[in-house]
């Protein structure tokens, strides 16, 4: 048992998930894509040392376990002073989902939502229905399994938008991912069945900018007024799967490395559109209350000229790590990640 507070930071490796999935037969190119979702664990662990030093600062322990070693160590801080933060979370080809529930089932404090949210969040039809039940204004979805409609998806003049149901980080978007008929669809469907055997999840195309939102409870009392709105503006309509594996883990150092490095422009949402950052700010809001969202999240939007907002997805686990992640910390808390980390760690545990 620990001697004083602690912060365990749990988190499944991009080797560890490549490995289990080149064994479960997954091609050597998609296991390196699917993995990719894990980058953070990869871009954290070089900070491990400035975490356990900003933790330190406030009397916080700082003890970072991989997955795997997880079932074995919860169990032993039983009873101690520690808050449990799990940084990758997953239900299909990830598996951090898992920590959580591990955690309270060891009577440990969790950093983040509630445990069910990190099941429900890696299904994207799913979650999406849970949101539209709420009155949450998110695209209405269809589904397809390799080439069959599982669910039809609603009409829509301008379009769908195509991409695997349960995978992240822009895991098999590519730049056909839109598409204007059904035809189509059901072809990218096969497509992302024969790479990644996933479901397809159909929504129709909507227009407007892309928009992050993002939130950490760096205080105890922190809501949704802290919740950083920014576009991302990245130079095109949407990322696909080579933009973010340009920007995270091993393929992101070495696009540091030979200077090809580029990342998207931030832009507070207020400073144009004040109306769309007040209904994004209310819309996660009703999140928090409904939903459970709580402690550390992000969310994806896209935001028409009009102003009117679109909720695409949400995460529990959001890349803390990522350039956004990292910008938001500086310009709400005006704190580098580890010590946001802390801080927020410290909250929890000594509110």
């Amino acid at each position: 048992m620990a001697d004083r507070a602690q912060l365990v930071l749990v988190h499944e490796p991009e080797a560890a998930c490549r490995k289990r999935l080149l064994a479960g037969g997954i091609g050597a190119r998609q296991a390196l894509e699917i993995s990719s979702y894990l980058a953070q664990s990869t871009d954290l662990a070089p900070e491990f040392g400035a975490i356990a030093d900003a933790c330190a600062a406030r009397g916080v322990g700082f003890l970072p376990v991989e997955l795997d070693d997880a079932p074995a160590l919860l169990p032993s801080l039983h009873g101690a002073e520690a808050v449990v933060w799990t940084l990758t979370d997953g239900i299909a080809y990830f598996r951090g989902s898992a920590a959580p529930a591990l955690a309270r089932l060891t009577d440990l404090a969790v950093f983040g939502s509630d445990d069910s949210l990190f099941g429900l969040c890696q299904d994207k039809f799913r979650s999406g229905a849970v949101c539209r039940a709420l009155g949450l204004p998110i695209p209405e979805a269809g589904l397809a399994r390799d080439g069959a409609w599982i669910v039809t998806p609603p009409p829509s003049p301008t379009g769908w938008f195509v991409k695997p149901n349960r995978l992240g980080a822009k895991v098999g978007i590519w730049p056909d991912s839109r598409v204007s008929d059904e035809f189509a669809v059901l072809e990218l469907s096969r497509r992302i069945f024969e790479n990644y055997r996933d479901d397809a999840i159909v929504q129709p195309y909507v227009a407007g900018r892309n928009v992050r939102a993002s939130f950490l409870a760096v205080t105890p009392d922190a809501g949704a007024s802290d919740i950083g709105v920014a576009f991302v503006d990245a130079g095109g309509d949407f990322q696909t799967m080579a933009d973010s594996m340009a920007l995270y883990g091993d393929t992101g150092a070495a696009a540091r490395g030979d200077g090809s490095y580029r990342e998207p422009v931030l832009v507070p949402v207020a400073d144009s559109q004040p109306a769309a950052d007040k209904a994004i700010r209310e819309i996660l809001a009703r999140m928090m209350q409904g939903l459970g969202l709580r402690d550390v999240f992000s969310a994806d939007f896209r935001v028409e000229a009009n102003d009117i907002v679109h909720l695409i997805e949400f995460e529990v686990c959001p890349g803390l790590p990522c350039f956004d992640f990292r910008a938001y910390c500086a310009a709400r808390w005006t704190l580098g990640l580890p010590e946001a980390m802390a801080a927020a760690a410290a909250a929890r545990l000594r509110p």
